[in-house]
């Protein structure tokens, strides 16, 4: 089945089963790599994405559902050239250790800033709660996305 959709300001048409999770078209299709493979249940958060500005597992949405729709993976959001301040904040907050989970990390810090552009402690560990992290970082996170809203707002 053909389905269109844009990725990352891309369109793209695809031939795939429309039950192929949108996560292993990124990966295998697209070549984008960023979105990780954790538990496949919709469980970790490491495979989130942007659709149509909220984050979303993609590794339990079939690819027939984000037909039509824009898609933003973590490459999208910004790169070693052109980082987002989200991403700059987590760099400058250091928080990170092993990496695996910050893809959905920032995917949901991004979703709240865009609908919370000043949030809270407890708003933030709110949206950050459906991502598992192992490493312990979590109040590293929190400065970062704290850090990224006072950017966004220009303070």
């Amino acid at each position: 089945m053909q389905i269109t959709l844009t990725v990352n300001a891309r369109l793209h048409t695809l031939d795939v089963d429309p039950e192929t999770p949108l996560l292993h078209v990124l990966r295998d299709d697209l070549g984008l790599t960023g979105s990780k493979i954790g538990c496949a249940q919709a469980q970790c958060g490491s495979c989130s994405v942007l659709v149509d500005g909220v984050e979303q597992r993609s590794c339990v949405m079939p690819i027939e559902e984000a037909g039509g729709r824009t898609v933003v993976t973590i490459e999208g959001i910004g790169d070693s050239a052109h980082p987002d301040p989200l991403q700059l904040a987590f760099i400058d907050e250091q928080a990170a250790q092993c990496g695996y989970c910050v893809t959905g990390m920032i995917v949901a810090a991004k979703s709240l800033l865009a609908a919370n552009p000043d949030p809270s402690d407890a708003e933030i560990k709110e949206a950050l709660a459906g991502n598992l992290c192992r490493c312990g970082a979590h109040l590293r996170m929190i400065r970062a996305v704290k850090r990224a809203a006072r950017r966004q707002n220009g303070a």
